[in-house]
């Protein structure tokens, strides 16, 4: 079967785990999907331990029955969000010993591991650190300096942290769910691998995954990315607006914002309503569209703003020619885009996770609330590649390797234990 990745999308409203391998092509191949409705996250964050074990159990046991015993499931690609995360840009230098030896992958990631070790805050750690340009013997703007010579080798980082605790929550919930935890990818950049193109990337654009608890923003200019940022609102909020402002059920409320929702009012019939059950022995309740679009409109202008906001602070606002990309479960409401281009001014469009996806006849996968699960597997392919190039002769030691973690080191350890830390066992 070659080698598998798996990711884990631990969401506020679903949990969802997806199986996937490379074909021949370089595109992936969903092999199987599970999920199940979240019960223990609130805005991304792990809430309850138990319910969250539940729920990941659930996915990864419905993933693992479509494979109709195939493939069981041990090691996991989690994704990570929140209100704690923040981004802070820092360089790192590193003078090299060996001057007539050409910069290799292990000088690139000595640079990396010392950013690791970076002194944070009390309770916070870091999450991912991402190379933007690289600087060799002060000549700037260098993008891959693999196979260069130079003396002073230095590098701007991107580097995304966030609570020690958020973080443990997550690890303990995987790995009491019987599964290993091999890396934790911040959710906006993993969406972003799944719906944009390197075109869109180098052109600059801005992604917003909007999600049910928090809404994702990731801004990438000259394929580097430039800034991160998790806004604590999402779909939720949403559905607790249509609940206070119709006063029915939470559950009537969603069920009315995917089959009626609309984020522009002016697009509404006025005379449009819909009847809602009522309680027991009580009339149903009439509600007209335009009133269910105003208190929608209403919400997603303050999400909108507050995604313009940080488009603004990270000073590339006039260097977008790409746009907007807007992904995630809260896309699909209808006229969404147009919603974004009257508030920004920037055109927009809707992000689909096909971008690095084989053909498939399953159109359920392509959908934009599955653009975390499957940019999961592909960062996992992404890292297994980068591990490859770093370690080419412990690689040819197995048939499927897992991907690395952010700590480097564990590929050793990884390949020491290969019998505990297979990503799949194949029957």
């Amino acid at each position: 079967m070659g080698k598998v990745v798996v990711g884990l999308d631990i969401g506020t409203t679903k949990i969802a785990c997806f199986v996937g391998r490379k074909n021949e092509h370089g595109k992936i191949e969903i092999l199987s999907m599970g999920k199940t409705e979240s019960l223990g996250v609130m805005r991304g964050m792990v809430s309850n331990i138990e319910k969250t074990i539940q729920s990941i159990n659930g996915a990864v046991a419905e993933a693992e029955e479509r494979t109709e015993g195939k493939l069981k499931i041990k090691t996991v690609n989690v994704g990570i969000a929140g209100q704690h995360i923040k981004s802070i840009q820092h360089r790192g230098i590193h003078t090299r010993t060996n001057i007539e030896s050409e910069i290799s992958q292990e000088d690139i990631n000595r640079l990396v591991d010392d950013m690791y070790k970076m002194a944070m805050p009390p309770g916070e750690e870091i999450i991912t650190v991402l190379p933007q340009e690289y600087i060799i013997d002060n000549e700037v703007g260098i993008k891959d300096p693999i196979g260069m010579s130079g003396v002073r080798l230095e590098a701007n980082f991107h580097i995304i942290t966030g609570n020690i605790g958020a973080s443990m929550n997550i690890h303990k919930c995987v790995e009491r769910s019987g599964l290993k935890v091999k890396d934790i990818i911040l959710e906006p950049i993993a969406s972003a691998d799944a719906v944009l193109t390197d075109e869109e990337k180098e052109a600059g654009v801005v992604l917003v995954d909007i999600g049910g608890g928090t809404t994702d923003v990731a801004i990438f200019h000259e394929g580097i990315i430039r800034h991160t940022a998790v806004i604590p609102f999402g779909g939720n909020v949403i559905t607790d607006d249509i609940k206070e402002g119709c006063t029915i059920m939470k559950r009537q409320a969603e069920k009315l914002k995917q089959k009626f929702g609309s984020a522009l009012a002016s697009e509404s019939q006025e005379n449009e309503v819909v009847a809602i059950p009522g309680l027991r022995g009580r009339a149903p309740k009439e509600i007209t569209i335009r009133n269910l679009a105003s208190i929608i409109q209403a919400r997603m202008e303050e999400i909108i703003d507050l995604v313009h906001f940080e488009i603004r602070n990270s000073g590339y606002e006039k260097k977008l020619i790409g746009g907007i990309v807007v992904t995630g479960g809260g896309s699909q409401l209808k006229h969404i885009t147009q919603l974004f281009e009257y508030v920004t001014g920037m055109d927009s469009r809707i992000g689909y996770p096909t971008e690095h996806l084989a053909n498939t006849n399953n159109e359920a996968i392509k959908s934009p609330m599955y653009a975390t699960g499957i940019g999961l597997v592909h960062k996992g392919f992404e890292d297994l590649e980068k591990s490859l190039e770093a370690e080419p002769e412990a690689a040819s030691a197995g048939d499927v390797i897992t991907s690395t973690t952010k700590k480097r080191g564990s590929f050793f350890d990884s390949l020491m234990q290969k019998g505990k830390t297979w990503f799949v066992d194949e029957d």
